[in-house]
């Protein structure tokens, strides 16, 4: 059994783990593709926080935006030209905007 000096345990006597403290780690900011570093980020949450990644992210403005124009009255073939996506994907993403 291994001896740890008082200043390494908390007041509880529980054992401070030395790895968990933030000046014990080497932490590099070298953000993603979507910004140089994590601080200057323009997400909201962390693509690595979020299910799906950073598709998931986009997925969901662009989720917004064909509702918006479908409200605005384009057709689906209208909509499947302009962002780019099947028609079965325009419906997709009008059923995702009837759920949430």
């Amino acid at each position: 059994m291994t001896v740890v000096a008082a200043a390494e345990r908390h007041a509880n006597g529980r054992k401070i783990r030395s790895d968990a403290l933030p000046e014990h780690l080497d932490y590099a900011d070298a953000g993603c593709e979507l910004a140089s570093c994590c601080l200057r980020c323009p997400l909201l949450r962390c693509r690595y926080d979020e299910p799906g990644g950073a598709r998931k992210l986009q997925q969901l403005s662009r989720d917004v935006a064909v509702q918006t124009r479908r409200r605005e009255g384009a057709g689906i073939d209208a909509l499947a030209a302009e962002f780019g996506i099947s028609r079965r994907s325009v419906f997709r993403s009008l059923a995702r905007g009837r759920e949430g």
